[in-house]
């Protein structure tokens, strides 16, 4: 073999695989700070995990993180000092040059749970908890109410992770959608089964209570899903 006659190409082929890994190390480079820019963001740049009531665990911004635009499909909320604006268990307010993360007022209403929420029962009472806020149900409003945490000498018991239904919209549904078809799948729930948890021990006898939930979490599931749902 003529080594003279093929050192030429060789040479290219050096050539060629120099810069392809040059420019392989510059991406996974840049793909890394990427990455690096994102879990510093997590861990220092503004939000806090929630690991109150043990299973919640999901991240917030902090009170006082500023965004310039606001997430889509936020709800306005009117408050006698200027609106809030929420979205995801998370209120705004204006702020700067755009919107910054704030404590809500209690006494606001909000059309849909926050989607990572905790079940709390005080007193055979359910609450709803996210992010340090607590709601209640309000069924004349039908809405949900931003509630004071309950009394500290009040017992608690927090459902199993079993005991709360994660919905997550399959077909896309806003937030506005998710509120009615929730609200009509409770409803229909609440019809079939005779348990209302938004009622103290869900409006039967003490001894029905867990069974009777039972039901109405299989009933409200089988609604939900029909609707275009996956519901854990």
């Amino acid at each position: 073999m003529n080594f003279a006659a093929i050192r030429p190409y060789m040479k290219q082929l050096a050539l060629a695989v120099a810069l392809g890994a040059s420019l392989l190390t510059s991406q996974l480079a840049s793909a890394d700070s990427r990455h690096d820019r994102r879990e510093v963001h997590v861990r220092h740049g503004g939000y806090v995990v929630d690991r109150h009531y043990g299973h919640h665990h999901h991240y917030y911004p902090r009170v006082g993180y500023a965004v310039h635009t606001l997430p889509r499909g936020y709800v306005t909320v009117h408050y006698r000092t200027g609106p809030y604006f929420y979205s995801s268990g998370i209120w705004y307010r204006r702020g700067g040059s755009g919107f910054v993360v704030v404590r809500q007022a209690i006494g606001l209403f909000v059309p849909v749970l926050p989607p990572f929420y905790s079940t709390v029962w005080y007193g055979g009472v359910p609450y709803y908890y996210a992010d340090d806020v607590y709601y209640r149900w309000r069924a004349d409003r039908r809405e949900y109410e931003v509630t004071n945490p309950p009394p500290s000498s009040a017992r608690a018991s927090t459902d199993t992770p079993k005991g709360d239904l994660f919905i997550y919209p399959r077909n896309g549904q806003s937030e506005e959608q998710q509120s009615k078809d929730r609200y009509e799948c409770h409803t229909w729930a609440v019809s079939q089964t005779g348990f209302d948890p938004t009622q103290p021990m869900g409006g039967v006898d003490e001894s029905q209570a867990a069974s009777k939930r039972s039901d109405y979490l299989r009933a409200q599931t089988a609604c939900l899903e029909g609707r275009g749902y996956t519901v854990k």
